[in-house]
């Protein structure tokens, strides 16, 4: 997708002409939780048109199809009267001979609601999602609720959200009417507009400056536990420090941060998280999470999402910045994109100050022993370009564990090359100075220009290795040069459901226990048939509380290698959940646990490298 050359101030200054999309989104006549939507076209310059509403979007890295939320889709001309057309796909359409195509109406269904029946679709990641609840809060991730024509991106968007008048919307967005009924925005072209989410609720929100940044936080708990105020203190702190790091790197003067609570009684939302944007993220946290928990999610996760304002919005391939909606093209690079951005997350903590050395190595301890549930030779520029297909898909997550390895690998390799001089933060800083927001580089030149900016040719033998190679990465080899050592030992055989209990999770409306999808199932779980999606309800007969969930811990403790059990667990089945009790022999299973720990006996030159790349300094 090629972006226009003109400045939004312009856009601005101007104002829109017959060669922009009028879209208007209707947050006050909702009717059965549908949203509608219409988009009036300038000209068409061609008789046949192809309308599309995205298949996958940026940072998702996943097939969402879209259009398979829209119906009751009109297409009219001029006069106003509807045009024929042909539905190719979920996503796409068709129209012959529709020079006079004026206006596209339709109504949205929210992704929320289709969470829980994951059936026939792989439920949307909640914050790349859509809420409508009329009354009470509209996520509105813009990708989700407007369409466009092909080879009409680069045309300027005029969007009108139509709001409740004691509504507040949280955006980056600056709002160009003073009415209490409208907001109006100006976009560059629709690649602006999709990178433009907006939560609009009954107002609760704060904003603070951070080193010369704007930044908006806006929160919709839906009993009210929380406020927007209950995050600044940790919010500010960690902003402060993000911005310290990254230096020249960030030059946002807006940033906007939509934090959506889930509450027990609205929809049962299960991809928590968030998703990055040039000037916001969105982010859904479940509602019940002490707020210690939504402070520590916020350090880890916000500013995770906050780094990709660097990378790679401000860093990346042609396949981002040109990138297709309707048929995706993946770029070979999620290492740097995701992996690096994490590793970001992580360093910035300890250089900032916010965790202490022994903390920062127990994260990376944890990315190495779950990065060890996933393929450990399939090359990371394979994955990365085929990510969207079965084969490799379940493979993404070890972009933030094996990921943030790499770049800290590297980040190592770096500083022993330059003495000391140069770390992976320097090389990002370069690379963006070298490119830019508007300046893609060639994806399958990438590992020429890190030469090019590093000025060492040992950065190729890494990447070809360890990247773009087969090849498992050394981390003893790397961490022992900068004092660290892993530590290795064996514990007693165990009884539970996923080989590491440690990433066990807790659903308090169902009262059950549930797990990542990337979690290893234990040799039990395998040979009774547990889904990885089963919820845990009892075991032989004893449910779960979490009033008192040792009791429950220690019956699975008491287990016997050998021993009868059943399991009772819910498994959902046509989007509808079951109980089902699934009996075997229990398989204790015995875990090496590693852990990263600083030499007692560390050289000069170490213990000086460590420093280096522990504080950032040179």
């Amino acid at each position: 997708m090629k972006k226009i050359a003109v400045s939004l101030g312009l856009l601005s200054a101007i104002g829109f002409n017959a060669q922009s999309v009028k879209t208007q989104i209707d947050l006050v006549n909702v009717k059965d939780d549908k949203v509608n939507v219409s988009l009036e076209f300038p000209k068409m310059k061609s008789g046949d048109v192809k309308f599309h509403f995205p298949k996958t979007v940026p940072g998702t890295y996943s097939t969402d199809d879209y259009g398979r939320f829209i119906e009751g889709i009109k297409f009219l001309d001029n006069k106003g009267k509807e045009l024929k057309f042909t539905k190719v796909n979920d996503n796409s359409y068709t129209l012959k001979n529709a020079q006079n195509l004026t206006k596209v109406t339709y109504l949205v269904n929210d992704s929320f609601d289709d969470e829980m029946d994951s059936s026939k679709h792989k439920a949307v990641f909640s914050p790349s999602g859509t809420d409508i609840e009329e009354g009470k809060v509209y996520l509105v991730n813009t990708h989700g609720f407007v369409g466009y024509i092909e080879n009409m991106q680069d045309v300027p968007y005029q969007l009108i959200v139509k709001k409740p008048k004691d509504f507040y919307g949280t955006t980056a967005l600056v709002d160009q009417d003073k009415s209490d009924d409208t907001d109006t925005f100006t976009l560059a072209n629709y690649a602006k507009l999709t990178d433009s989410p907006l939560m609009y609720t009954k107002p609760d929100y704060v904003t603070f400056n951070a080193g010369g940044m704007e930044l908006v936080l806006g929160v919709y708990s839906p009993t009210g536990k929380y406020k927007a105020a209950d995050f600044k203190e940790n919010l500010e702190k960690m902003v402060i420090a993000q911005k310290k790091f990254l230096g020249d790197m960030n030059t946002n003067k807006k940033y906007a941060i939509m934090l959506y609570l889930a509450g027990a009684d609205g929809p049962q939302i299960k991809g928590f998280g968030a998703l990055e944007h040039h000037e916001s993220t969105s982010v859904v946290l479940p509602e019940m999470m002490p707020k210690e928990a939504i402070d520590q999610t916020i350090t880890d996760v916000v500013s995770h999402e906050f780094f990709h304002t660097v990378n790679p919005l401000k860093v990346h391939s042609e396949e981002i910045h040109y990138f297709d909606y309707a048929d995706p093209k993946m770029s070979q690079h999620l290492w740097m994109y995701e992996g690096g951005t994490e590793y970001f997350a992580n360093l910035f903590q300890i250089q900032e100050g916010l965790i202490t050395r022994d903390e920062f190595l127990k994260r990376m301890n944890d990315k190495i022993t779950n990065s060890k549930n996933y393929n450990d030779t399939m090359p990371f520029t394979v994955m990365s370009k085929n990510i969207l297909k079965d084969e490799y898909k379940d493979q993404y997550r070890n972009v933030y564990e094996k990921g943030a390895l790499l770049a800290m690998c590297l980040d190592i390799e770096l500083r022993k090359l330059s003495n000391g001089e140069m770390g992976y933060r320097d090389m990002i800083r370069k690379l963006s100075h070298r490119f830019g927001e508007n300046k893609p580089f060639k994806d399958d030149k990438l590992i020429d220009e890190l030469v090019e900016v590093t000025g060492y040719p040992q950065v190729r033998d890494f990447y070809n290795k360890y990247i773009a190679g087969s090849e498992p990465t050394p981390y003893e080899k790397y961490l022992s040069q900068v004092g660290v050592e892993l530590k290795k030992q064996d514990t007693p055989p165990i009884f539970w459901f996923v080989k590491d209990p440690n990433q066990t999770g807790y659903n308090d409306k169902n009262n059950t226990f549930i797990f990542d999808e990337s979690s290893a199932l234990s040799p039990f779980a395998k040979s009774v048939g547990f889904k990885i999606t089963d919820e845990v309800v009892a075991l032989d007969g004893k449910t779960i509380n979490i009033q008192n969930i040792q009791e429950f811990i220690n019956y699975a403790k008491s287990v016997k290698d050998g021993q009868n059990v059943t399991l009772t667990v819910l498994r959902n089945k046509d989007g509808k959940s079951e109980k089902i009790d699934l009996k075997g022999k229990a398989i204790l299973d015995k875990m090496t646990i590693e852990s990263l720990g600083f030499k007692a006996n560390t050289t000069a030159a170490e213990k000086k490298l460590q420093d280096q790349w522990i504080t950032g300094k040179k």
